[in-house]
């Protein structure tokens, strides 16, 4: 019979688990040691405001749109692949059009009391609210993070919604911009001629916090815009609002007036609205239907000095008169006037973008929206 190796004395601990067991310190223990407090000190360093994302769940689904049948165009042989065998294409008959997709994060502790609808400006998408231009965190992350469920939309005609045909469907061309127009537009750069494709010759506007290093990758984010689709993105917005609502909305830009007119339209649903520079109002006509809903327009830098969001803004709060002599109580924070400055129209993608969302949060909070 082979003789089995005697077992090597394993140490002896002590029965209090609190009390800490002496162990003669070896070469190993000492890397071991080492090494952890080097992960421990790395983890900590990458996550120093990048929490864990827990989810319970998430999924995506389409919603809204409409069929449109086509008729009296031409045939004609296509080949799809490169060299590939032609295929006979009809362009008549059925097509599926104006639907909207929509993105959705429940986090697995919810401290947000309803979900937040997240809807973005012109020629963007939801990437809007996703990672930073230069690689940071977004607003779509922060308020995962902050215990809120998160419907992260593309509006109709743009990013996962896909577009339709123009002009038998969008009767309008769409309107694609220059890299110089949103550079001097958004009040990123010193007005007209101050984008350069170099960012070390770029003209910003005195203590700007949009990361230029980024602006290159921000623009690869821009999707053509059509100035005719505003009836079928309110009617997809307003399904959404249907389907998972009572809920809040934030919006920013071509979405703020997309905001108003769905809350008017559904005055029980929409609970609170925040509006990150809106680009437009809702219907002043109706503007009594938003009397009990809480609702905050939020404004960045420069504005004064800007040749067109002086009269945006002013347009803004014209229609807040409205909302106030019907007895609402809409609300406006100036960001620099709470000493955070800087800022860009594009505020969720600026340097100081999780300052920015913290004022919402607490502003949120402050409606009684969080648990």
């Amino acid at each position: 019979r082979r003789l089995q190796p005697e077992p090597r004395s394993r140490p002896k601990f002590k029965q209090n688990p609190l009390e800490e067991t002496t162990l003669k310190p070896t070469l190993f223990t000492r890397l071991a040691t080492l090494s952890a407090a080097f992960f421990i000190a790395g983890c900590a360093h990458h996550t120093s405001h990048n929490d864990p994302i827990r989810l319970k769940t998430m999924g995506s689904f389409h919603i809204g749109g409409r069929e449109v049948t086509l008729s009296g165009k031409p045939t004609k042989m296509v080949t799809m692949t490169q060299g590939g065998v032609p295929v006979k294409i009809d362009p008549n008959g059925v097509y599926q059009v104006e639907q909207m997709y929509v993105q959705y994060f429940v986090p697995a502790h919810e401290k947000g009391k309803l979900p937040l609808l997240m809807w973005h400006g012109g020629g963007l998408s939801g990437v809007t609210y996703e990672t930073t231009p230069d690689g940071r965190e977004g607003w779509l992350n922060y308020f995962i993070k902050q215990g809120w469920t998160v419907y992260n939309s593309d509006a109709v005609e743009r990013g996962r919604s896909g577009w339709a045909m123009y002009p038998d469907v969008f009767t309008t061309d769409p309107v694609f911009l220059t890299k110089e127009n949103p550079f001097e537009r958004f009040r990123i750069g010193a007005g007209p001629g101050s984008y350069h494709k170099d960012p070390a010759k770029m003209k910003l506007l005195p203590g700007s916090q949009f990361p230029t290093e980024g602006y290159a990758n921000f623009m690869k984010q821009g999707v053509p815009r059509w100035t005719s689709t505003d009836a079928p993105i309110i009617a997809a917005y307003t399904e959404l609002v249907d389907k998972v609502c009572p809920c809040i909305v934030l919006a920013h830009s071509q979405g703020g007036p997309f905001a108003y007119k769905v809350a008017q339209a559904r005055p029980d649903k929409v609970k609170a609205l925040v509006l990150v520079e809106p680009a437009g109002t809702g219907d002043a006509a109706k503007a009594a239907a938003l009397k009990d809903i809480p609702n905050v327009s939020i404004y960045g830098d420069f504005i004064a000095q800007d040749a067109r969001w002086p009269t945006i803004k002013a347009n803004n709060l014209k229609f807040h008169e409205s909302i106030r002599a019907a007895g609402g109580k809409p609300e406006v924070i100036d960001l620099p006037a709470i000493g955070i400055k800087g800022n860009s129209h594009m505020v969720m993608m600026d340097k100081n973008n999780l300052e920015v969302a913290a004022v919402v949060q607490k502003w949120l909070a402050g409606q009684g929206l969080v648990r």
